[in-house]
């Protein structure tokens, strides 16, 4: 099959920037320094690239996650980086087989992973971004607590991510010290052998934590894009330019097709995106109907998930096609 076959819009995925921007990543941090997020593409044939490149450990934000990647045999160590309030999905993982690990901040959360036969937990811990996670001072309580309900605590985790993508480096590298300063004193008192943290944009400047839970950085998107890190762009919309008038041109991928969160999508090759509605973006300059334009998205995990499936291209062939199995919840 040809780039030119494919029916738009569509998903891309350029697999030699795919296998370059992994093996950077690997070299930067081999085996164990790497839990990667699978939030980031939601798709196990992707994972399978990840793992052989050494990166066994993986990070999961939805139960859905963990239960396609242990059906696709990749649940040796799965860390699920969000509280739940009933975890029997997760316990039936783990009498099957699969290694689960889930962040617990709170009473509530610990019993639940109690009762739905969790054994092993992290104490996560609130370092700066307003949404889940306990206050420092209070994460050796949690650690006492879950230890008197029969349950393991691996360590402590907490996510920088209002630091991660903060683009003078600088500023981005000392706020990532004041939050990891948060995450070591938490961990002083929850002990452990984890201290799970970080991303694509701290990867290389979280050196407190001994695994970083990177995953953008496989795929990218503009926004980590303006960083000046050493990823390529490997994902795209593909899209058909259906109407073009008195210097625009719209194509046929719109709102259902990116995330838009972090701003339109960019062209590749110039031209500037003036706005997207539903099915729609219309961008300048003008183009002839029928002709493709290759989009960038501006956030890549949530673009993801608006897709069934990826085409995984080199040149103008399509090598595969992956299913974006871990959609959904």
């Amino acid at each position: 099959m040809l780039v030119a076959d494919i029916e738009t819009p569509a998903l891309l995925v350029d697999a030699d920037a795919l296998d370059r921007n992994i093996g950077t990543m690997a070299e930067a941090l081999p085996g164990a320094r790497l839990r990667p997020h699978v939030k980031a593409h939601k798709c196990t044939s992707l994972a399978r690239r990840q793992a052989a490149a050494g990166h066994l450990q993986f990070t999961c934000a939805t139960i859905r996650e963990c239960e396609g990647m242990a059906a696709a045999g990749l649940g040796a160590d799965l860390l699920l980086a969000n509280e739940v309030l009933d975890a029997r999905r997760l316990g039936n993982l783990a009498a099957a087989g699969a290694r689960i690990t889930v962040a617990v901040d709170s009473t509530e959360t610990i019993e639940a992973a109690a009762a739905g036969g969790v054994s092993e937990v992290l104490i996560d811990v609130n370092v700066g971004l307003p949404r889940c996670g306990c206050a420092p001072q209070l994460a050796g309580r949690l650690a006492d607590l879950a230890r008197q309900r029969g349950l393991v605590v691996r360590g402590v985790m907490g996510y920088e991510g209002h630091v991660v993508g903060i683009e003078e480096v600088g500023e981005r590298a000392a706020r990532c010290r004041d939050s990891m300063e948060l995450l070591m004193a938490a961990h002083a008192d929850v002990g452990g052998e984890l201290v799970s943290a970080g991303g694509t944009g701290t990867y290389a400047l979280n050196t407190w934590a001994n695994e970083i839970q990177a995953g953008s950085y496989a795929l990218m998107d503009t926004a980590y894009g303006r960083l000046g890190l050493p990823f390529e762009q490997a994902a795209f919309v593909l899209a058909t330019v259906i109407s073009d008038s008195d210097g625009w041109a719209v194509a046929n991928a719109g709102l259902k097709a990116f995330a838009m969160d972090k701003g339109n999508p960019e062209l590749t090759g110039g031209g500037k995106v003036m706005f997207c509605s539903d099915e729609h973006v219309t961008f300048k300059p003008a183009r002839m109907v029928g002709e493709r334009a290759w989009l960038i998205p501006a956030h890549i995990d949530p673009t993801m998930a608006c897709h069934e499936c990826l085409y995984l291209f080199s040149g103008d062939r399509v090598v595969d096609v992956w299913p974006i199995d871990l959609r959904g919840w």
